[in-house]
């Protein structure tokens, strides 16, 4: 997968294969098809505000809960200093240091899109931010969930490199139609991974650390599975979107996470794979490494829907 052919142009962005899926997103009139924005955005007194709110909600948690990369990124960018960073500071400070920048994007932008932007070490970052009515939960990512979440592990220089080889390892996942199987490695990494630190399992996946619930719940929580990462085992596997996650992916560290990707023959693996998933986001296999075998009493009394408590 993350080791092409020296003939792709990365420069350029990939086409779409004709049959390959994606979602239906009609870009806005003032981009053009890199889908940046001209500029970052101004944001109000209010906006402001609540981008201070959520990284004080996110502060109380994540001290012992998120990983060490991340709470070292935060302190090198200064992302507590007050209000949604500019992002050509916030760049400036980046590029130095593992050599991504942020840019401006309207809203979620096509895979292939987003693929193209990663592989030139750009992260996209939703020019807008939620309202206090979804203060705690927002169903497209916003900047807070895109800086605060994403951009402090990019000062992670292994980390870093598994997020460009990730974005290159796009044009091979189209040309498979296998979107669904490179998503769920997003998903269950980039998203939703888990890591093993010296203190304990920490959290390094951005949804995990821009979410109060589910800071605590992914790290602390006796309803989840956390299963060692296997890359063949995750790319086979469901995911929720819109609830906390049954099943966390651990690593023992980065340079294991890009290994395990980077080493990984993704032609063979693309040609088994079946075109939806093998496994629930619930399943336990026999081969699992398993750190923690969930209760599953969350999903299984019906999650965010039932009104049941993260447990």
């Amino acid at each position: 997968m993350l080791i092409q052919p020296a003939t792709i142009d990365y420069s350029r962005i990939p086409e779409l294969p004709a049959g390959t899926f994606t979602a239906p997103l009609a870009r806005p009139a003032h981009v053009g098809i890199d889908w940046l924005e001209p500029h970052q955005r101004s944001y109000t007194i209010e906006e402001h505000g609540i981008w201070d709110d959520l990284y004080a909600q996110q502060m109380a948690v994540l001290p012992g809960r998120a990983a060490s990369s991340f709470i070292a990124g935060l302190e090198r960018l200064d992302l507590g200093q007050g209000g949604v960073p500019d992002f050509e500071s916030l760049s400036d400070a980046l590029e130095p240091i593992t050599g991504w920048r942020v840019v401006a994007v309207p809203m979620l932008i096509p895979d292939h899109v987003f693929f193209y932007h990663l592989a030139n070490r750009r992260f996209p970052a939703g020019n807008f931010i939620r309202s206090r009515a979804q203060f705690d939960y927002i169903s497209e990512p916003d900047v807070f969930h895109d800086v605060f979440g994403h951009v402090p592990m990019l000062t992670d220089p292994v980390y870093a490199d598994y997020m460009q080889e990730y974005g290159r390892a796009g044009w091979k996942a189209l040309a498979n139609n296998r979107l669904k199987a490179l998503s769920a490695l997003y998903w269950y990494t980039v998203e939703f991974g888990l890591i093993r630190e010296a203190e304990g399992i920490r959290a390094y996946g951005a949804g995990i650390l821009s979410g109060p619930s589910e800071a605590v719940f992914a790290v602390e929580g006796q309803s989840p599975n956390r299963i060692h990462l296997e890359v063949d085992r995750v790319m086979r596997t469901d995911y929720v979107i819109s609830d906390m996650q049954p099943t966390y992916f651990v690593i023992d560290s980065f340079e294991e996470l890009f290994r395990k990707t980077v080493e990984r023959n993704f032609d063979d693996l693309y040609r088994a794979l079946n075109p939806g998933f093998t496994y629930s986001n619930q399943a336990v296999l026999g081969g699992d490494r398993v750190h923690h075998l969930g209760t599953q009493e969350y999903v299984n009394r019906g999650g965010q829907g039932s009104g049941a408590k993260p447990v």
